[in-house]
């Protein structure tokens, strides 16, 4: 599976507005991949290093934004190492990527943003050479998007492209007019029946005007069932006395 952890305070108070999860979303959707689950946790040391313990014993693959950096309250490098139980310290390709940009600026507290988890390996950004790092299948970036998409791009790329294409979902939704939810809910659980390798979905919309009404319902999973299931959606609805559109 793949999952995303977001960290941050600023995000859980509302001061910045999280573009994320979306973006991972979109970059993994491009790669035929899709995001299975994903987390906000704020600058909670304990709760960064109980997260990451988790996830860290799984088999995931996990990209995780934010607190990176060398103020106080940037806590993931020194949470990541405590929950793989390892200590901190100066990678040399850090430690070259840093002195390459600050040159003679170059000081202690700049080279503390290239102390990561012993046994790390750095993740090149391309904006301004202060890099990442990756611990197993995580991958650590800034919280900054202009620097961590397109290294959240670099890690697919060269780290999983074998993966591209492969997962084989697929999808299929129409827009129904004239039922409410709950009258399709028993044709969801007998679509699910009928077709056991795939989930149906619906999402309920009400227009600008408050009054018009529709519900997108629709099913994903293996292509070969996704077809014949959305048929029998189409007809469900028919008989139920509702009204669809295709997509």
């Amino acid at each position: 599976m793949i999952g995303g952890i977001i960290i941050g305070d600023e995000i859980l108070r509302g001061k910045r507005e999280d573009k994320h999860l979306a973006k991972l979303i979109e970059l993994l959707g491009v790669r035929g991949l899709k995001l299975d689950w994903a987390e906000y946790v704020g600058d909670d040391p304990v709760l960064i290093t109980s997260t990451l313990k988790r996830t860290l014993a799984s088999r995931d693959i996990v990209f995780c934004f934010g607190g990176i950096g060398a103020t106080p309250d940037d806590h993931t490098r020194a949470c990541a190492a405590a929950a793989a139980g390892v200590d901190l310290c100066l990678h040399p390709g850090a430690e070259a990527e840093l002195r390459a940009q600050y040159g003679k600026e170059t000081s202690a507290f700049r080279l503390r943003m290239g102390e990561f988890p012993r046994g790390s390996d750095i993740i090149p950004n391309p904006y301004n050479r202060v890099p990442g790092f990756s611990l197993g299948e995580h991958f650590f970036m800034p919280g900054f998007p202009i620097m961590a998409w397109p290294m959240v791009e670099w890690v697919l790329d060269r780290h999983y492209a074998h993966l591209f294409n492969t997962r084989g979902d697929s999808e299929a939704s129409v827009i129904v007019y004239e039922l409410f939810e709950s009258t399709i809910t028993p044709l969801m659980t007998e679509i699910e029946a009928r077709f056991p390798a795939v989930k149906t979905f619906s999402l309920p919309s009400i227009g600008d005007d408050g009054k018009r009404r529709h519900i997108e319902f629709g099913v994903r999973g293996a292509p070969t069932q996704v077809v014949p299931a959305i048929e029998a959606i189409k007809a469900g609805v028919t008989t139920l006395g509702g009204r669809w559109e295709e997509q």
